[in-house]
């Protein structure tokens, strides 16, 4: 199975829906108990839908992905698109989970600043329909408390053109679960220095 191999069932991905939590328009409260809602709303979709990643053998054992506290400070608003991105060709081959490649674009990179450092994420165009900008990353957890291969963040523009990157909303891909599924391989140039501990991780005693 190809694509992004994003958490996405039915629909848009129940983890980052256009409508997402803000802790500018939401208190931290109201903006924790969204985030929460729309996790159980993924886990049912894992477990019920017959496009769950999950084999169908482990759905009925299925009792939930596993996430790192919500963390209000990682969560970066107001951030701009650089353009270009100096020393890197636009487009490129992308490296899949299954041995192959697919074709890709650097759009700019999104910087902000993490534990008094700036750091860039590059956000990059896979030709899909979907239209937000591709932000995969690697970090410090990924291997032990995180898939190794990086984890996903899917971003859209704001109303005011800025762009947020909300790690609580970070997510595996699917053949994080099932080597059924063609993934792209997060780019080395992703990698953060420091632990996101954001967003989705790996069980307990579970390294990928």
């Amino acid at each position: 199975m190809t694509g992004r191999g994003r958490a996405r069932l039915g629909g848009a991905d129940p983890a980052n829906t256009r409508r997402q939590a803000s802790p500018v328009t939401d208190s931290i409260a109201e903006y924790e108990t969204r985030i929460a809602h729309q996790r159980a709303d993924k886990d049912t979709r894992f477990r019920a839908s017959p496009h769950s990643p999950i084999p169908p053998s482990g759905r009925i054992a299925f009792e939930g992905l596993t996430y790192f506290p919500m963390d209000p400070a990682a969560r970066f608003e107001g951030l701009r698109l650089s353009r270009p991105v100096e020393d890197l060709p636009t487009s490129f081959d992308i490296a899949t989970s299954d041995g192959g490649f697919r074709r890709a674009q650097r759009l700019g990179a999104l910087r902000f600043a993490w534990n008094g450092q700036d750091r860039d994420l590059i956000a990059y165009d896979l030709g899909t329909a979907y239209g937000a900008l591709f932000v995969p990353f690697l970090d410090a957890t990924s291997g032990s408390d995180t898939y190794g291969a990086g984890r996903y963040l899917d971003v859209e523009p704001e109303e005011d053109g800025t762009y947020t990157l909300d790690f609580n909303l970070a997510y595996h891909p699917f053949c994080a679960y099932s080597p059924d599924y063609s993934c792209p391989l997060t780019p080395a140039e992703n990698r953060l220095p420091e632990r996101m501990e954001a967003g989705e991780r790996l069980p307990v005693a579970d390294p990928r």
